[in-house]
């Protein structure tokens, strides 16, 4: 297959002799992968032509709970296949799903019905696996997740999730300041498991710690976590000056100011990586879901994140194509965004294949209009939503 575009944005930066951005561009596919990528006119008539918007690598969000009434934890095969198959119209071709705190056989039983389920799956967003957002987390930074249910970790809780997962498990936030926290930071970084520091009252000298002892990522910066003092840089302080640390940011605008947002992108440039934590409620109508076990309540389609009884944020109903059109109008740089939402996800989270237009990477791509809306959607190569009204087969 090959795509003309009116202008394609890599988010890799480093094609011998392009640009970042090609303007016109096109994209030859093969087998599931990107062949070539060039700028001008394409080598052959196209198979594909697309004379407006943008082409972008497809979106990576490490933080799906769940999506169009499924919450993942609790999902069957048909409501993995609900999701799987629904994300690639909002421009994400990749997601690790999320199970946030719950009692702990809960999340064993979860975990073990992932396993059985993914493997069948053969279409849509591709599912890199699981997010574990608890339960080794702060009962004073709790958010949305139940109090009743978090614990501290220790060895074997942690083998017994990593075994129900059968390497299913790739990302754990957790709170460094528990007891127990530095070790398994330790176990889970040496099984291969990115860790992340997340619903935390820690200082910026134990996040520095869990830095060093392998943590490499910060969970929804600035929302339940210590905050930013000017005496005690707290997470979100350590997390902004610290290279070693990438921080996720979801993008409605809700959960964190434009402005900050802003600030967040300036002051730890290619480190910041952008997550909808959206939850089943997302691509609903008003009205009550389930996240974690418990219902939360989503009143308008606004934009507002659902709430939780007694108020709380409880993730969003967000889509990554917003998350980018928001931070986009809130004065951040296209291409500063898009990479944020592509290839730094994909880096982190170890798959270098993914996030790029670039040879040898997936032939994961989206189609976005000039209202950066999701038109049209491709894994490995393979139509997954649109095409658009204006894309033309064959067009020249």
């Amino acid at each position: 297959m090959l795509i003309a575009a009116a202008r394609i944005i890599t988010a890799d930066g480093a094609l011998p002799g392009l640009a970042p951005v090609l303007s016109p561009g096109w994209v030859q596919c093969a087998n599931g992968v990107i062949a070539a990528v060039g700028v001008g006119e394409p080598p052959r008539r196209p198979d594909v032509e697309l004379p407006d918007g943008l082409l972008l690598p497809g979106f990576v969000d490490l933080q799906v709970n769940g999506c169009f009434g499924v919450d993942l934890a609790e999902a069957d095969a048909d409501g993995w296949n609900a999701v799987a198959a629904g994300l690639p119209a909002t421009g994400t071709t990749a997601f690790l799903a999320t199970f946030i705190t719950a009692p702990r056989e809960a999340l064993i039983a979860s975990l073990r019905r992932a396993a059985a389920v993914l493997p069948g799956l053969t279409a849509g967003a591709r599912v890199l696996g699981v997010h574990l957002e608890g339960p080794f987390i702060s009962p004073s930074r709790a958010g949305a997740h139940n109090p009743a249910w978090i614990g501290a970790p220790d060895g074997d809780s942690v083998a017994r999730l990593l075994g129900a997962g059968a390497g299913l498990v790739r990302l754990v936030t957790l709170a460094p300041e528990v007891d127990g926290a530095m070790a398994a930071i330790g176990q889970l970084a040496g099984a291969g498991v990115l860790v992340s520091v997340g619903h935390s009252d820690a200082t910026a000298q134990q996040v520095s710690a869990a830095a060093t002892a392998g943590a490499r990522m910060v969970t929804h910066l600035f929302n339940a976590q210590r905050p930013l003092h000017h005496r005690e840089p707290g997470v979100v302080g350590q997390a902004l000056t610290d290279a070693r640390l990438t921080s996720s940011l979801i993008g409605d605008l809700h959960h964190v100011a434009g402005q900050v947002a802003a600030l967040a992108f300036a002051a730890a440039p290619r480190r910041i990586c952008l997550v909808t934590d959206a939850v089943a409620c997302a691509g609903m109508p008003p009205g009550r879901y389930r996240l974690g076990g418990e219902p939360v309540e989503l009143a308008g389609s606004d934009g507002a994140p659902p709430v939780r009884a007694d108020g709380r944020y409880a993730g969003s109903a967000l889509r990554m194509d917003s998350a980018v059109a928001n931070l986009v109008a809130a004065g951040i740089g296209l291409t500063d965004v898009v990479a944020a939402a592509t290839r730094i996800p994909a880096d982190l989270i170890g798959r270098g294949d993914l996030g790029r237009i670039a040879p040898g990477a997936a032939a994961d791509l989206v189609w976005l209009g000039d209202d950066l809306r999701a038109r049209a959607a491709w894994v490995g190569g393979r139509q997954a939503h649109g095409p658009g009204p204006r894309a033309r087969r064959g067009g020249r």
